[in-house]
């Protein structure tokens, strides 16, 4: 059942990035594309056994990134109350 799940879990975003491909380029279309792909792409590692090792190195420099973002935005909140 898990093989099974996985298996069905990569095809899934390897179709979703197919089809992703297919869809007309404009700005109105983009932020579809761009959800679907970020939603079916949490498979990556699995995708690309190969690549693994830069994919948790881009992981933790997305993690580092949006923590800085946050922290920035709550700064800004408390500074803009004051």
């Amino acid at each position: 059942m898990k093989n099974e799940l996985i298996s069905r879990t990569k095809r899934f975003a390897l179709n979703c990035w197919h089809f992703c491909f297919k869809v007309p380029k404009s700005r109105e279309y983009n932020a579809f594309v761009n959800q679907l792909i970020r939603s079916s792409s949490s498979v990556f590692e699995e995708i690309l056994p190969e690549h693994s090792e830069e994919i948790l190195i881009l992981k933790k420099e997305r993690k580092e990134l949006l923590a800085i973002t946050v922290a920035s935005i709550n700064t800004a909140k408390r500074n803009n109350k004051k």
